[in-house]
C-alpha cells in the first residue's frame, strides 16, 4: 500500500524468479481508505497472504490488468 494524502494504492507486486523484474498489479488506485470495505482494508495493512492470494487466483482481476495468462 501507498498512501498519497487522503488517498491509498493498494497493489500485488510481482518479480520474475529469472530475471528479478517486478510488476506492479493495482487492485485499487487513489481510493479514499473509506471506500474500500474495512475488513479487506486491514487485511491489506498487514499484507495478509491469504488475500493476496486470493486477488492473485481471480482470473477478471489478472485480466483487468492485463496479465498474461498461461
Amino acid at each position: 500500500m501507498n498512501a498519497n494524502g487522503n488517498r491509498v494504492d493498494v497493489w500485488l507486486i510481482y518479480r520474475c524468479g529469472k530475471c528479478k523484474h517486478t510488476w506492479n498489479m493495482t487492485v485499487y488506485e487513489r481510493r479514499n481508505p473509506g471506500r474500500i470495505p474495512a475488513e479487506e482494508y486491514e487485511r491489506f495493512l498487514e499484507n495478509d497472504p491469504e488475500l493476496a492470494a486470493a486477488y492473485g487466483k481471480d482470473i477478471a482481476f489478472l485480466k483487468r490488468n492485463a496479465a498474461e495468462l498461461k
